[in-house]
């Protein structure tokens, strides 16, 4: 199963090398995808030939080799069915992404220096990216969220190649007429593509059953997915309601949870100090629950003044996986700095929303020990699947455990004594809620049951800021079954440890130590051990 693997991280980034330079694998840097006429036909042979290797490779009783082999035909399946129901030469935004982040994956720190010529050269293949990008749209339709997505990251990476490019500290001056070429090439790009007609959103039933059961591993379907998202949601609601009226009777709790955001720091700088140390106490108050990686360094900073513009356009995180096989010793969780109004951003880095979403859920217990822990498991395809890359993570199997534990482990910490206030709780049941509502949202939005209309009229029922509701249902649209993998993964963690046998540390410990593989598949490895009842 290693050369299985080995082939098919080389497939993979033969089509895909922005991915390797996110997983910081050398070889592929100054590569950009193939967008030629052929790219699919290659694409195909080079899968039956993956596939066929497969099905010649025995059988092995290895933990690692099991989930190798079970990751490499989920991505097999799942590349092949993508090619019919959801090319991605026919998503402008997908040319927008790959050429950005071609150029910002290299300039990300990362244990390794910045490959200053692999840089130059991939500015220099920008244009006849986007050119072929150019020619394969120029006959299709696509989603207008897409679209406008599209315009919108050609516009910003452009201003950020002509501009803050030259911030960074490893600026070549050699870099520097490639990037006005590119830039230029993502400005025809956006006029190029602003036109596109509309299509509809929706990847159809066929597509979306294949990504839930032989991709994320599930045993049910959409519409057994949609029954039970709809009685959750539901039943979640009621018991928001309950919570808040424990807390405040004459308060709703939309009021209870926006009145969390009266406690924040005095000033931006306190505030920075206040992520690092959310993140020291949660790191602490997890020690019985879960082994958190304390010999991975976290630091946070404020963002570099160079990505400062384009993070707020393209799909920029705060904090993104480590590039697994360049890890170095720590990695950067970047803190936005405030903009001319330092009021709301201070309310909006109130000390809920740190402790929740930056320290639990991304930073201390979430996805940094997770990244930690995947990078050392044993199969090969689940140290590298989780890794995020230009649109999403590398390989969607691993979105169940990605997300599923990061979420999980918000609710985890409530059984740390007063680590949440009973206002903190009601916040949590509302988070709960909306990935419960995500889940109806992704499978109503591809079977083509709810338009994105219908789709956003029901993210502000279920309490979405309406800020955000756009870029939720534009990822929606994009990528199929993303949403979905939250509530799924979460409640597929609770199942599990319900039947485990031993002590709660050694479940969370046993678990995260598969990597990044579908949470059911790390459920059948338990099982296996004669680890569950």
């Amino acid at each position: 199963m290693t050369a299985v693997a080995d082939a098919l991280l080389a497939h993979h980034f033969a089509f895909r090398p922005v991915d390797a330079s996110f997983m910081g694998i050398g070889g592929y840097d100054d590569r950009l995808p193939d967008a030629s006429a052929g790219a699919a036909d290659d694409e195909r042979r080079g899968l039956a030939a993956l596939r066929a290797m497969l099905a010649g490779t025995p059988e092995d009783d290895g933990v690692g080799a099991g989930l190798d082999r079970r990751l490499a035909a989920a991505q097999i399946a799942m590349a092949d069915a993508a090619l019919d129901h959801l090319p991605r030469f026919a998503d402008p935004a997908w040319y927008t992404g790959e050429a950005a982040f071609a150029v910002i994956a290299l300039l990300l720190p990362s244990g390794r220096p910045t490959p200053t010529a692999a840089v130059r050269l991939r500015l220099a293949g920008i244009p006849d990216f986007l050119a072929d990008g150019r020619t394969r749209l120029s006959t299709v339709a696509a989603p207008r969220a897409q679209t406008l997505r599209a315009t919108r990251e050609a516009e910003a990476a452009a201003m950020f190649l002509t501009a803050d490019m030259r911030l960074h500290p490893d600026w070549q001056t050699d870099w520097a007429a490639p990037a006005a070429r590119a830039a230029d090439a993502f400005r025809a790009f956006a006029t190029a593509v602003a036109g596109l007609p509309d299509r509809p959103t929706a990847c159809g039933g066929p597509y979306l059953e294949l990504l839930m059961r032989e991709v994320h591993g599930l045993d049910f379907g959409p519409a057994e997915a949609a029954r039970w998202a709809g009685q959750r949601f539901a039943a979640d609601g009621e018991e928001l309601a309950e919570l808040a009226a424990r807390v405040d009777p004459t308060q709703t709790a939309e009021e209870i949870i926006a009145g969390l955001a009266d406690r924040h720091p005095a000033n931006p700088e306190a505030a920075i100090e206040r992520y690092r140390a959310l993140d020291a106490a949660t790191r602490t108050a997890a020690g019985p629950l879960v082994s958190t990686a304390d010999d991975y360094a976290l630091d946070y900073r404020w963002l570099a003044s160079c990505f400062a513009n384009v993070a707020r356009v393209l799909y920029f995180l705060p904090y993104r996986s480590p590039p697994a096989d360049a890890a170095g010793t720590g990695s950067v969780y970047w803190v936005g700095p405030p903009p001319s109004d330092p009021d709301t951003w201070l309310r909006g880095n109130g000390d809920t929303t740190v402790k929740v979403i930056h320290a639990v859920h991304h930073g201390s217990v979430g996805h940094h020990t997770q990244n930690a822990r995947a990078r050392v498991a044993q199969s090969r395809l689940a140290r590298v699947a989780g890794t995020d890359c230009a649109l999403g993570l590398a390989f969607l199997s691993a979105g169940t455990m990605v997300e599923g534990w990061a979420c999980y482990v918000q609710d985890m910490m409530a059984e740390v004594p007063d680590f949440y206030t009973p206002a903190e709780r009601v916040y949590l049941k509302q988070l709960e809620r909306r990935n419960v509502a995500s889940v109806l949202v992704d499978i109503r939005l591809h079977t083509g049951e709810w338009s994105p209309a219908e789709a956003a009229a029901f993210y502000r029922e279920a309490g979405f800021a309406p800020a955000r509701i756009d870029a939720e249902i534009t990822r929606n649209g994009v990528l199929p079954a993303s949403r979905l993998m939250y509530a799924t993964g979460i409640d597929a963690i609770r199942g599990l440890r319900a039947r485990w046998r031993g002590s709660t540390r050694d479940f969370h410990d046993t678990l995260i130590g598969y990597g990044h593989v579908p949470v059911a598949w790390a459920g059948d490895e338990m099982a296996r051990a004669g680890l569950l009842s």
